[in-house]
């Protein structure tokens, strides 16, 4: 039904329009007497052989949604009636900030993908904070922190520790994000020496508090064997309990949308089924390389459950979906559950 009749109606719409009009409309429904339970009722899939114990934290199952998709804090329970585990919110910056002029986020059916350059758009900490005071989390909630666009590259660990400190007490996780190809130069913070400037002043936070919190390193889909040996080595160095693998990529290879229609789109980060290869190539390569000792969550291209039974036999713990939810739809977490119960 939601493929025929559902993403139709919803595709005739702006992207960027109908997924702030549903994020607003949502929660209102689930606030209706009765529907959060029947909703959760019809998505939620319970089974112990789900479960999944990962840097400290008990994950009801493996799927979760990847960060972008509750940009505002104002998504995870309704999310959690839809049956996934865990959410990421963000990426959230110190301050507030408008992101990218509109339009910045492109559809391509043909390729069941989707292009961004969105740039951090958020309210700012200190919002995202007020609504997890409000709603109790019913998921495990992911910290995705970034730094502001207007904040030269050589202060960028003050904005990622005001972030920490503030989401500490309310997040479960933390994702730093240094691979997001829509900030001017954020690229640059990839560099081994920078990267670890900025974990290592997170840490310095982190450790000093008595129960210090898991923190993860979201990491590009591009990379060479020998950009991932270092991931590995910044891993190590910086102590931290896994990796994200993979983010949106700046690259359009082997596309069937029309080259005309790509570019009149732009720039921005690719994500959806084109990755999916290119992610599980990642996610196989740092398994091997680290003999399965470092946790990772596994992101880019999952449209089925075979995509995420393919990113959990390359190794990912858990797996993540974003483009997968706005095509395959509300089902997804359901679906990969089951599936993953007739492999276990």
């Amino acid at each position: 039904m939601y493929s025929k009749v559902i993403r139709p109606i919803l595709f005739v719409f702006p992207p960027e329009w109908i997924h702030r009009a549903v994020a607003k409309l949502l929660p209102l429904f689930l606030a209706i007497p009765g529907a959060s339970a029947q909703v959760r009722k019809s998505f939620v899939v319970k089974d112990p052989r789900l479960e999944r114990n990962l840097f400290g934290l008990r994950f009801s199952n493996p799927v979760g949604v990847a960060a972008g998709f509750d940009k505002e804090a104002g998504l995870y329970n309704a999310l959690a009636d839809f049956g996934f585990s865990h959410v990421e919110i963000g990426t959230i910056t110190p301050k507030g900030q408008k992101g990218n002029p509109k339009p910045r986020l492109f559809r391509l059916p043909q390729d069941q993908a989707l292009i961004n350059r969105m740039g951090f758009n958020n309210e700012g900490v200190e919002a995202c904070i007020a609504r997890l005071r409000k709603n109790d989390p019913k998921v495990i909630i992911g910290g995705n922190i970034g730094k502001n666009t207007n904040t030269p590259n050589e202060k960028a660990a003050d904005d990622y520790c005001v972030c920490f400190e503030k989401l500490y007490a309310l997040v479960d996780y933390f994702v730093i994000n240094i691979s997001c190809p829509n900030i001017k130069n954020l690229e640059k913070l990839q560099d081994k020496e920078e990267t670890l400037k900025i974990l290592k002043a997170i840490q310095t936070i982190n450790k000093q508090k008595p129960s210090p919190k898991p923190i993860l390193l979201k990491i590009a889909p591009d990379l060479t064997d020998n950009q991932l040996d270092e991931v590995l080595e910044i891993v190590n160095e910086a102590d931290l309990q896994g990796i994200v693998a993979t983010n949106t990529s700046p690259h359009r290879d082997d596309l069937r949308t029309s080259k005309e229609k790509i570019a009149s789109m732009g720039s921005g980060g690719l994500s959806g089924k084109p990755l999916k290869h290119k992610s599980t190539k990642t996610i196989a390569y740092l398994h091997h390389k680290s003999g399965g000792q470092v946790p990772i969550i596994g992101v880019g291209g999952i449209l089925s459950p075979d995509d995420a039974i393919e990113k959990i036999h390359a190794g990912a713990s858990l797996v993540q979906v974003y483009t997968g939810f706005i095509y395959a739809g509300p089902a997804i977490a359901k679906d990969i559950n089951q599936h993953v119960l007739t492999r276990a």
